[in-house]
């Protein structure tokens, strides 16, 4: 058990080979939260993008780190493909994404809080990725296995994410890949069953080959194919605990509902 509501799994079938770790964590628990972490340089005021490993961008503040992993995809220069929201950061594509609000209410999809499409929304956290693997309990990555079989009908390392709205438990998956006898890594289809067989209905790829990372607190849950070990990302997604998510909502203004007459 990580923490209360948080738990971490490690599986290994010679099927694939797979080492696979999964961290699954109950939402029903109104202390546990969903951050997006930006990698951004320090200092000054401007929001210059960087790279950075998840362990690096571990939150803090009232935020307690309980499980990390990788983000988006990211182009040469460090910024992330998709859509991204964070408490610095504000990015709108048409990729889709994960998004979470203050309300903690997950959702995977098409980046519906594009400019102009939805108002921007109060503690919105949004990382994005490719492709969205399962939708409302269908498999949808077969596009991504046509149009781009190396990437998706080959075996590589990868994370991912994925959520079963009627148990309330969201996976966050990362399965070690490029190890010979130890795990050969998965396609596409194959990590879209592994969250079918978990029960999620919703599941989402992030990135994947040697940035594919899980961090339990701070160290490390699963073997890094890179042979320079954790590599330096766009963004990172972690479960933390919070508990002003447990605090009361404010009384209502007394006179603010007059009696029924």
């Amino acid at each position: 058990m990580v923490a209360e509501g948080v738990h971490y799994h490690f599986a290994w079938s010679p099927r694939g080979p797979w080492a696979v770790h999964l961290a699954v964590a109950d939402l029903a628990r109104c202390e546990l939260d969903l951050l997006v972490v930006a990698a951004l340089e320090e200092g000054g005021e401007s929001l210059a993008r960087t790279r950075r490993t998840v362990r690096e961008m571990a939150p803090g503040g009232s935020h307690a780190p309980l499980v990390g992993v990788n983000g988006d995809f990211l182009t040469p220069e460090g910024s992330p493909l998709g859509p991204e929201a964070t408490a610095r950061t504000r990015r709108t594509s048409s990729r889709p994404a994960l998004s979470w609000d203050s309300l903690r209410r997950p959702s995977i999809g098409p980046d519906t809080f594009a400019a102009g499409v939805v108002a921007p929304v109060e503690g919105l956290q949004i990382v994005g990725g490719y492709p969205e693997l399962i939708d409302m309990g269908e498999r949808v990555e077969g596009g991504a296995m046509e149009a781009r079989p190396s990437f998706a009908a080959a075996r590589h390392p990868r994370t991912g994410v994925g959520y079963d709205p009627g148990a309330g438990l969201l996976w966050m998956a990362v399965v070690d890949g490029r190890q010979g006898d130890r795990s050969a890594g998965m396609t596409l289809t194959e990590l879209a069953g592994l969250f079918e067989a978990l029960g999620a209905t919703e599941a989402l790829n992030l990135d994947g080959g040697g940035s594919s990372t899980m961090v339990i607190g701070s160290r490390f849950a699963n073997t890094p194919s890179d042979v320079t070990g954790e590599r330096a990302v766009a963004n990172s997604l972690w479960l933390v605990r919070d508990p002003s998510g447990c605090r009361p909502p404010p009384p209502a203004e007394s006179g603010a509902f007059p009696p029924d007459r």
